[in-house]
């Protein structure tokens, strides 16, 4: 019999969860589990998710725009996810209970290569991503963690959970980390839309993509141009994903396992 796992979202098309995840599954000897991906609107999300279990699931990761409702879904949530206020990852019971967690603080945390604390951030978006960017920088002892939203309202309720300051115009920072759905598909939204000035970047700025598609986003190609260091979105994902994978299974993921996968097959479908 098979087990599964899954990525929920809307869109979850351009996911290179699937690809990571059963990579690594494999390499740990678990061939009778698969990953799969879990296109699910907004008034699908919960009663497909409940569904779950019955149909052989394990456990599923969650991104845009479901991450808020994971959490408010589950029977159980750890501390973290309780903390930033969102889940990406919902594991479920034998008994059909679903427990909720967040891993994309450490996987932020992991991806950074270098220490944050000390640091002014820029946290762009208000999102369940943006609240994981900020209670991780928060905790990790930033010296002011800056927070822009498109709409000012979603920026000033996080800020007023999570701590942080909202901003309109936003200053130079030490480390800037994008968690809007900006450079997911470049003609919905372009660069240019951020309120950021990137010839205020150098080689002491650090700048973070939660997205990640074929080729790079816009806003990692112009702080590369500018001597910044740059994390890409997908080297959150594989941290994050492994930390989910290790909650599912038990078993430690081969992150070389993962970002291989990804060399492998680069293209995004």
């Amino acid at each position: 019999m098979l087990t599964y796992l899954g990525v929920a979202g809307w869109p979850v098309a351009h996911s290179r969860s699937p690809a990571i995840q059963n990579a690594a599954l494999a390499a740990a000897g678990l061939t009778d589990w698969r990953y799969l991906k879990l296109p699910l609107p907004p008034e699908r999300f919960a009663e497909t998710v409940r569904a779950l279990p019955a149909a052989g699931f394990r456990g599923i990761n969650v991104t845009i725009p479901h991450k808020q409702a994971a959490l408010a879904l589950a029977d159980e949530a750890s501390a973290t996810a309780v903390a930033v206020g969102a889940a990406n990852t919902l594991s479920f019971t034998p008994a059909g209970a679903i427990q909720a967690d967040n891993t994309d603080v450490d996987g932020l945390l992991e991806a950074l290569p270098a220490d944050p604390a000390g640091m002014t951030a820029l946290v762009l978006g208000a999102g369940g991503a943006a609240r994981a960017a900020v209670y991780a920088l928060s905790s990790a002892g930033a010296s002011e963690v800056l927070v822009w939203n498109r709409t000012r309202e979603r920026a000033e309720r996080l800020v007023s959970e999570l701590g942080g300051r909202v901003v309109d115009a936003p200053p130079a920072v030490d480390l800037v980390v994008n968690c809007t759905s900006v450079g997911l598909r470049e003609t919905d939204r372009p660069f240019k839309s951020l309120p950021i000035q990137a010839d205020t970047w150098d080689d002491g700025t650090f700048v973070a993509d939660m997205v990640y598609n074929a080729g790079g986003t816009q806003l990692l190609a112009q702080a590369q141009q500018r001597g910044a260091t740059v994390v890409s979105g997908l080297e959150i994902l594989i941290a994050q994903g492994a930390a989910s994978f290790e909650r599912w299974t038990g078993m430690t993921a081969s992150r070389a396992t993962m970002r291989a996968a990804i060399e492998e097959h680069p293209q995004i479908p």
